[in-house]
């Protein structure tokens, strides 16, 4: 079953072309699920499970998987359905967010997909687990549901969005007060911890739930007249979205002779070695994994630097 990832390293290629690929998987009955075959490092059926005193009620326990102990998490449960009956054809895929990895229960695996992020839109406004899903889409006429992982992790391992006393007594962090800042992120998880943080340092934010709003609000003010380094300190993206991926996202904004100037920093979930290259390929200025409140500081710090030069 591992061997459904062989390929990953040549997945490198679909970045900057505003493509992903997705691995679908059950959990009840037919309806599919699916998450970014990048977050996952492999899939495998569930090892022996250790339950571990007061655990979430989402947390089924601990697996040692090639000498590391990770944390197994009933999806289904999860995201407000009923929990999975564990079994010997029991599967997990491992993943790997925010720089922690952790294993999903699941049904069963179906397959990887290659789709094009403009066949990704985002879930209806609805109640239910709808509240869990960061997109949908349509895989030989199947709605697949996306679910927004980082949203699960939060209600598990909520994070920390304080910046510590030693950042915030930084004098040039001063100068960001009163600055404005554009936050792209599909995540509404993400875009809170983000506007908490930035609001310690008195900055004012302004956001968009996928790159193609967050270009079309960019193009408003210049249309508008804005001056953009003017008006922006910096625009931080995500880099999974529906609409447009925040790597399409940031080749438009340097593309576009009003925009090419903007100072871009990628913020997401995905892993900083593979990140550090494709940031680069596609022209963004910094790179900050979710979610690291004293690193946004630096990354603050290092672009009021800028100005100062």
């Amino acid at each position: 079953m591992a061997s459904i990832l062989d390929s990953v390293d040549q997945r490198t290629q679909l970045v900057g072309e505003n493509r992903l690929e997705i691995l679908m998987f059950s959990l009840h009955g037919r309806q599919l699920f699916a998450i970014n075959v990048f977050k996952v490092q492999e899939v495998v059926r569930l090892p022996k499970l250790t339950l571990i005193p007061q655990r979430h009620p989402h947390m089924c326990g601990v697996i040692t998987l090639r000498g590391k102990t990770i944390p197994v998490i009933d999806l289904a449960q999860a995201i407000g359905m009923r929990p999975l009956v564990q079994n010997e054809n029991s599967t997990v895929i491992v993943t790997e967010y925010n720089r922690s990895i952790q294993a999903f229960l699941i049904g069963s695996v179906e397959r990887i997909v290659n789709l094009n992020w403009e066949s990704i839109q985002p879930p209806p406004t609805t109640a239910g687990r709808q509240h869990y899903l960061t997109a949908i889409t349509r895989v030989e006429e199947a709605i697949v549901e996306i679910i927004d992982v980082e949203k699960v992790l939060a209600e598990i391992v909520p994070m920390n969005t304080t910046i510590s006393a030693e950042k915030l007594n930084n004098p040039l962090l001063a100068k960001a007060r009163g600055r404005e800042v554009l936050i792209i992120d599909d995540s509404t998880v993400a875009l809170n911890q983000l506007t908490d943080a930035l609001g310690q340092l008195g900055i004012t934010v302004h956001k968009a739930t996928d790159g193609l709003k967050g270009l079309q609000q960019l193009q408003r003010w210049a249309d508008q007249g804005e001056v953009l380094t003017e008006k922006l300190l910096m625009v931080f993206t995500d880099a999974e979205m529906p609409e447009m991926d925040g790597y399409r996202l940031t080749t438009e904004i340097r593309n576009d002779p009003r925009l090419r100037d903007l100072y871009v920093v990628m913020h997401t979930s995905l892993s900083g070695s593979f990140n550090a290259a494709m940031v680069e390929k596609v022209g963004c200025d910094n790179f900050l994994s979710k979610f690291q409140p004293d690193r946004l500081a630096d990354v603050i710090h290092e672009r009021l630097l800028v100005d100062e030069s």
